[in-house]
């Protein structure tokens, strides 16, 4: 009778909440929707779009925790006014697709035509 020596391992998958990776997120500073220059980021950072009342909008990545008005109005001190949005997924501060640009100056200029026919 054969014997054979079996050795035994036992190995867990690690879920996705016990282990956080980093994310990419858009990197510039613009007037246009044309930002395609990425960057890898820490793994406690967020992606942040932020967009300034005079049209420029700044994408980057950023620590979560500055993710609040007053902290950005400190760490952007030439913006007077602002909205802003931080998201934790890969490229999520990507500017509004020109598909769902288009279709809302359709929509506009279809609205605006029957208004004026009637």
């Amino acid at each position: 009778m054969k014997r054979s020596l079996g050795i035994c391992c036992w190995c867990s998958p690690l879920s996705s909440d016990s282990v956080r990776t980093a994310i990419r997120c858009y990197s510039c500073k613009d007037y246009t929707a044309s930002c395609t220059k990425q960057r890898d980021c820490s793994y406690d950072d967020a992606c942040l779009t932020l967009n300034e009342r005079g049209g420029m909008t700044y994408r980057q990545c950023l620590k979560y925790s500055d993710c609040e008005y007053s902290r950005l109005g400190q760490m952007f001190p030439q913006v007077s006014s602002f909205t802003f949005k931080c998201c934790n997924s890969d490229l999520c501060n990507s500017a509004p697709s020109s598909a769902a640009s288009s279709l809302i100056g359709l929509l506009t200029s279809l609205a605006v035509m029957w208004w004026c026919v009637h």
